[in-house]
């Protein structure tokens, strides 16, 4: 069987976030590129993954004419509620950033926006495909080979590559681990997220802690609520009846005024580990990382998505400046601008995901600590500030 040939610019590895933003960002400075993914459209698009989206990433999507329908089914949030103890309290984050908020619209629903619209503005994009091998990414003509959907193997030859492609994808791995730069915590906890046919039973989320552990209150639709708790990791799904499974989310999420947790048919539910990643090695040649490819935080802090579309703004512009002026100067230092903001989004997610879960291996001083840091944050505007910039998305 022959080999198709392809030639782009930008090899985009990855249908996420990151390279479906990339290919848009790049279209609009007339840079062709060309994405290939190991899944299906339907399986990207029907994932169902959680997302709360910065200000600035809102104001991205408007300004790349791709957020109409998120600016209709979005649910645009001005605060969120800490509760612990028992009390609840309100962090009014518009108030506290001077009129930013955030818009919970879950990722797969991003994805369908970004990937119709790719479509339809004649992006190449090739779902399904396997065996995706990259070579050359020390020389100025790197190449992808990789085997269509249908088999036929394929050569892309392009300028540079972006490896777009999540934390177990191929492009991380062909930097050679022994110039890789590394960091890792793996926590010891998890969350146990459900989606229940139930209308909210607050219109704002909620993130508790409590004895038995953390929860998490979101929604997905007037109908539909999303909703966690902490668990073991390495806990089978299937001990967790429905039953057990609303026992903890009542006895974590309850108040002392008689705030009442609204329930409903539990439609999936499934347990995730949790970690903090970094390799700060995002560039190898002509070998560029974004995305999960390059960092993972844990999602109490909801920054993922908006650390990836980061990543790719910073690359989309260094990439303008070399096609416009042949200048390597951004792309020199693109490792280093986006590892600026990446730490400080590792940092606020580690910050968020301590303070508010419990942890057995901790001593009673640790936890006391915890609970000083919430009344802190809920007892003094500049704590609260700083826990809102951070939340809202801090300047790009």
């Amino acid at each position: 069987m022959s080999t198709h040939k392809i030639r782009t610019k930008v090899g985009i590895i990855g249908a996420g976030p990151a390279g479906l933003f990339l290919s848009e960002l790049l279209s609009r400075q007339g840079i062709d590129s060309v994405i290939i993914e190991s899944r299906s459209r339907e399986d990207i698009e029907g994932t169902i993954r959680a997302g709360v989206l910065e200000q600035w990433t809102v104001d991205l999507m408007n300004q790349l004419g791709v957020g109409e329908r998120m600016m209709r089914e979005g649910h645009f949030h001005t605060g969120i509620t800490l509760r612990f103890k028992g009390q609840s309290h309100h962090l009014d984050m518009e108030d506290l950033t001077g009129g930013k908020k955030v818009t919970v619209y879950a990722q797969h629903e991003v994805i369908k926006d970004l990937v119709g619209h790719r479509l339809a503005h004649g992006a190449v994009i090739h779902f399904g495909v396997k065996d995706v091998a990259l070579a050359g990414i020390d020389t100025d003509r790197p190449s992808i080979r990789f085997a269509q959907a249908d088999g036929t193997p394929a050569l892309l030859d392009c300028d540079f590559i972006a490896g777009c492609d999540g934390f177990h994808g191929p492009s991380r791995q062909a930097i050679p681990l022994a110039q890789r730069k590394e960091f890792q915590k793996i926590y010891p906890y998890g969350w146990l997220g459900i989606l229940t046919e139930a209308p909210p039973s607050h219109h704002e989320l909620i993130y508790a802690r409590h004895d038995r552990g953390f929860a998490l209150l979101s929604m997905r639709s007037p109908e539909i609520q999303r909703l966690y708790i902490q668990c073991d990791p390495k806990d089978d799904i299937a001990l967790w009846s429905d039953a057990r499974i609303w026992s903890e989310l009542h006895q974590r999420l309850e108040t002392v005024d008689g705030w009442k947790l609204t329930e409903g048919p539990i439609i999936q539910k499934g347990i995730i580990a949790m970690r903090s990643f970094v390799c700060e090695t995002m560039r190898h040649g002509r070998l560029f990382l974004a995305g999960d490819a390059a960092h993972i935080v844990p999602p109490t802090g909801a920054k993922g998505l908006n650390l990836a579309v980061a990543d790719v703004l910073v690359l989309s512009r260094a990439l303008e400046k070399f096609y416009a002026k042949g200048d390597t100067s951004d792309l020199d230092g693109y490792a280093a601008t986006a590892l600026a903001r990446i730490w400080k989004g590792e940092r606020f997610s580690w910050y968020m995901t301590t303070m508010l879960h419990t942890d057995d291996a901790a001593s009673p001083f640790e936890h006391r600590i915890r609970e000083a840091d919430l009344d802190y944050v809920v007892s003094s505007r500049a704590a609260a500030t700083a826990l809102a910039e951070n939340y809202v998305g801090l300047p790009i």
